[in-house]
């Protein structure tokens, strides 16, 4: 059940919703009657008001007649029109995935708002991968614009998975995949994807379908892909090999491919759609660190769909080195560590939608080198060194509460060691003592690590005379390492925080259009 409030601010007790409820059972005080088919349901008009729009403008709009009257309702089912007559006194309307859609089109019809809210509410709770395109198309309907958007938004973020397994996908109108395929937004690793795609959407239809190449084919930003998969893939396809039209357009990226790889990226080149990236799915922050011979507050974000990196730093948070980071229920929190003065407990909490940083609860105890991790819904800073000695006291965070929790203590003193949490338990591992590094579990790194689009990137770091703003990937399925662009400050000892589906990522993101490019509001 979903339990909803009308959309007109009416609002009933329960006390006064069971009262009415019971009296238009009993048939009591009812003063219309609707009939649909053979069906007939008593109820009271100023309830049905109340609820419904319709109602409201088929009562008042004529004579005002005193004895009951009976309205012949069609286009609804019975069963529909008691579900709606029920909310109407109830406030709330059992929603299924076998009713959701006949009741939407009769709430739609007969302008129950407060129906139409909950069917949004459950289609919204019931997206995945295989029916996000028909919900999509529902709420295009129904002009539902907060499912539409959120339906839309699902597509774009799991458009991989939808292309490989949805029915959905294939009966899609071209303007509607076009709608998707173009957006900056798309959240793919590999251009390839969104080419496979086009194929598999036109050999569901060949016939029809064939002919549209020349429209897709753009869409893709093929000066992205490898020259080996646009000559053998793309180049080579049977369909693209028919299209005239086509030709050109693989021209024009093999020359966009070679001026990127001579010249590098640039604005210019993004503004070219053949070479314009998507948006990051997932942005990167590098927050903080030893720069030089002094801490920083430097944060950067790293745009992995542009391997570049965007400087985002807030002026109002100071600078702090050798502290641990976590990213829990949209925020960045960082940990302890340490100024060259003072090595700290306190806590701070960023806010990446508003780019804003809040004081939360301290930690126990101070703790710099700090080795955090996240379970189930709360931080876990572990060991660490307090400015006098190696810790092996841990300590649990729960963000519902803002208050941190003493737990048990590890066996062995230990900083600088990698947490992570597998099969829910945590792993401290690696590490140093103060006399001596660790090998109780495996070897720890010396830089931060996070993963992007299943890729294992090392930031940053120090090389034993200096510190670096070298950045690496490790690709598990080449299992080689690559060079990302390197930060624009050299730093070591700083956090790194992975941070998904941002709805303002354009502030973290490369820019795509030059300052004149962008849109004016009018």
């Amino acid at each position: 059940f979903f339990l909803v409030e009308s959309s007109q601010g009416h609002k009933m007790s329960a006390m006064a919703c069971t009262v009415y409820n019971e009296l238009c059972m009993e048939g009591k005080l009812c003063d219309v009657v609707l009939k649909i088919n053979d069906v007939e349901i008593n109820a009271h008009k100023i309830i049905l008001c109340g609820s419904s729009d319709y109602f409201r403008t088929l009562f008042t709009s004529g004579w005002n007649l005193p004895e009951k009257c009976i309205y012949n309702i069609s286009g609804i089912s019975p069963d529909m029109m008691w579900l709606l007559v029920d909310y109407a006194y109830m406030q709330s309307v059992p929603v299924n995935k076998d009713n959701v859609q006949e009741l939407l089109a009769a709430a739609d019809q007969f302008f129950f708002l407060g129906v139409v809210h909950a069917c949004c509410q459950f289609l919204e709770s019931q997206l995945n991968p295989e029916n996000c395109v028909g919900i999509w198309k529902l709420a295009n309907f129904y002009s539902c614009l907060d499912l539409r958007q959120k339906a839309y938004l699902y597509i774009l973020h799991h458009f991989e998975e939808i292309a490989r397994v949805s029915e959905e996908f294939l009966e899609l109108s071209l303007t509607r995949l076009v709608e998707i395929i173009e957006k900056d937004d798309l959240n793919i690793r590999q251009e390839g994807v969104v080419f496979e795609a086009i194929l598999r959407w036109i050999t569901h239809a060949p016939q029809e379908r064939t002919e549209h190449i020349a429209i897709l084919l753009p869409k893709v930003r093929m000066a992205l892909i490898t020259p080996d998969y646009i000559m053998n893939s793309v180049k080579d396809n049977a369909v693209v090999k028919d299209s005239e039209d086509c030709k050109p357009i693989i021209i024009s990226a093999l020359k966009t491919m070679f001026s990127l790889n001579i010249n590098g990226p640039s604005n210019y080149d993004f503004r070219n759609p053949l070479a314009r990236p998507r948006l990051p799915y997932t942005i990167l922050l590098a927050i903080g660190g030893w720069s030089g011979d002094s801490p920083t507050n430097d944060i950067e974000a790293y745009d992995a769909r542009a391997d570049l990196w965007v400087n985002v730093t807030q002026e109002e948070e100071s600078p702090r080195a050798y502290h641990g980071a976590a990213y829990l229920n949209g925020f960045v929190y960082c940990m302890g560590g340490f100024d060259s003065i003072d090595y700290f407990s306190s806590v701070r909490k960023f806010n990446p939608e508003t780019r804003t940083w809040h004081e939360v609860a301290p930690m126990h105890s101070q703790r710099c080198y700090v080795s955090v991790a996240v379970l189930n819904g709360c931080i876990y800073a572990m060991g660490g060194f307090d400015g006098h000695v190696r810790l092996n006291t841990a300590e649990r965070y729960d963000p519902v509460t803002n208050q941190w929790t003493r737990i048990a203590p590890m066996h062995e003193r230990r900083s600088d060691a990698s947490a992570t949490t597998l099969h829910g338990k945590i792993y401290a591992v690696g590490g140093f003592n103060g006399f001596y590094r660790l090998g109780s579990a495996v070897f720890s790194l010396p830089h931060p690590v996070q993963v992007v689009d299943n890729l294992l990137f090392v930031v940053g770091g120090f090389r034993g005379f200096t510190t670096t703003c070298n950045v690496e990937y490790y690709d598990r399925k080449t299992e080689h390492w690559y060079e990302a662009h390197d930060m624009s400050i050299f730093r070591s000892a700083l956090s790194c925080c992975s941070v998904p589906a941002l709805p303002n990522v354009l502030q973290y993101a490369a820019p795509r259009d030059l300052p004149e490019d962008v849109p004016q509001s009018p």
